[in-house]
């Protein structure tokens, strides 16, 4: 943080990686030609691990940007939780006891209880 709390630098005002990414999430302005720009994950990707499954027959393009978007949040947000197991143990790096640290901890991972085994 900067001198005056703020992130950055001080100005009171996003950066502009910011501002342009809340313009594109916002649906404004020529830089957002549709949903891919706010994934990460390559969405061609997603839809053959999607085309994968037998049971599915077509996928929207609308639907595989969901996937990611959610895929992309989960791995966030496990991530950040085993983190916190990390810092304990006064490292940077996740290995793969903060995950079942994480996993075992929080009621939200409990489905992913035994899956890392």
């Amino acid at each position: 943080m900067g001198p005056t709390g703020s992130r950055h630098g001080g100005t009171g005002q996003a950066d502009s990686g910011d501002s342009h990414l809340l313009r594109e999430a916002a649906g404004a302005g020529p830089q957002c030609p549709g949903p891919a720009r706010l994934a990460r994950l390559p969405l061609a990707r997603v839809k053959a691990l999607v085309k994968a499954d037998p049971d599915v027959t077509l996928a929207s393009q609308e639907a595989v940007f969901v996937l990611a978007r959610a895929t992309e949040l989960f791995v966030e947000t496990i991530a950040k939780d085993a983190y916190v197991y990390a810092q304990q143990g006064k490292r940077k790096t996740l290995q793969r006891k903060d995950l079942d640290n994480a996993i075992e901890a929080i009621d939200e991972f409990a489905f992913l209880e035994g899956t890392l085994d």
